[in-house]
């Protein structure tokens, strides 16, 4: 039976899923970025939650990370219509189907990755909180 932490950041890579981006879970950068760009979702750390006792639950801001790449001659268009429809997405379902409390994304922090022989990659990572309780901190 998965997590809650599971079920929560499989519900998010599959709203990656919807975009116009080629979406992953924890994979290296390929060697060739598709031409609508690539979306990586690292799962990123629960940190330290808050505890209720009565019931017992543990209240967590988990920050997983989308590294945002895209690739070609309107990088910076590219980048920004991507960045874009994940917000959307986001706003969309700040849930997601009622798995969490709420999620929000920050701001990315983009920047410019020269490849020698090829056009540059613009890449971002954007730092996504998922606020959500759990009965059991190991579920």
């Amino acid at each position: 039976m998965p997590t809650s932490r599971e079920t929560i950041l499989t519900a998010l890579h599959t709203l990656l899923h919807a975009l116009p981006a080629t979406a992953l879970r924890g994979e290296v950068l390929p060697e060739r970025v598709p031409t609508d760009g690539l979306l990586i979702l690292r799962d990123g750390e629960p940190g330290e939650p808050e505890v209720t006792l009565s019931p017992l639950r543990y209240h967590y801001q988990h920050r997983a990370e989308i590294e945002a790449v895209v690739q070609g001659a309107d990088r910076d268009a590219a980048f920004g219509t991507l960045c874009a429809s994940i917000g959307l997405a986001i706003a969309a379902d700040r849930t997601l189907g009622g798995l969490c409390d709420w999620i929000e994304a920050e701001a990315p922090r983009p920047v410019d990755l020269p490849i020698e022989g090829a056009a540059a990659l613009k890449a971002a990572v954007i730092p996504v909180v998922l606020h959500y309780s759990t009965a059991d901190s190991l579920a």
